[in-house]
């Protein structure tokens, strides 16, 4: 399938999990895909060197400026233009809501700069190529942690929240281009491999009796890139889960 032939895509965080997901299926519609990690190299380059259309793996931890910027310079050096940008590259470490004391400055600041200011880094960047596209996208991967009071952590919930809102300004405020976020719930990844607790309680507690898949959130980023009357759209893709809180 061609459906996004000469489409030039970033997807962060694309080593493994949902952002492998996304890579994979974009390049299978024909999009050349710009693969990326901040530390698993060796399976982002793997993931790179399998999909068609000659995609390309650049590592980059985008919490630090001048790395996040280098990937968007490397994209437009091998491929001169930018279409799609997918923001999933994310970080968080799990901490009790109720442990203030265990929510350390160091993880507060660790999640902020991943998730938020790593995100904002790249899409400013982004925007001006984005608008030389006849259909310039962002898809932010948020989660109902920033719509609800849930999370692996407080500092995550409140990066989610912040992501969520970055997606509805910026859509206002950077046309043409559209900037749409998925907010899944959990999601069975390799990050939450060993989480079985919070498996099973979702499985009794959302209507769909499961959690989330990578597919699940590939096919609601996919929908948002095909409805192009959308933008500042928040996509919840959680099996009913908030429906219940």
């Amino acid at each position: 399938m061609s459906e996004f032939q000469g489409k030039v895509v970033i997807v962060t965080g694309s080593s493994s999990g949902i952002g492998e997901s996304i890579a994979r299926r974009l390049a299978d519609l024909g999009a050349t895909v710009v693969v990326n990690s901040s530390s698993s190299v060796e399976a982002g380059e793997a993931v790179a060197k399998s999909l068609p259309n000659g995609a390309i793996y650049v590592r980059a931890d985008i919490s630090k400026k001048d790395e996040a910027l280098n990937l968007l310079e490397q994209t437009i050096k091998a491929f001169g233009k930018l279409d799609i940008l997918v923001n999933n590259a994310g970080w968080t470490t799990p901490v009790p809501h109720h442990d203030l004391d265990a929510l350390t400055d160091e993880i507060f600041l660790k999640t902020f700069e991943v998730n938020v200011y790593g995100t904002w880094y790249l899409s400013k960047a982004a925007i001006p190529y984005l608008k030389q596209s006849e259909d310039g996208n962002i898809v932010n991967i948020t989660s109902i942690a920033g719509v609800r009071q849930v999370g692996s952590s407080m500092a995550y919930s409140m990066t989610k929240a912040a992501l969520n809102q970055m997606t509805k300004l910026m859509a206002k405020s950077c046309w043409p281009v559209r900037i749409n976020a998925v907010a899944p719930g959990l999601i069975e990844t390799p990050w939450t491999a060993d989480w079985d607790a919070m498996h099973t309680n979702v499985a009794k507690s959302a209507p769909l009796k499961r959690s989330g898949t990578p597919d699940d959130c590939t096919e609601a980023t996919l929908g948002l890139l095909r409805t192009k009357y959308a933008t500042g759209q928040i996509f919840v893709v959680d099996g009913g889960l908030t429906l219940m809180s």
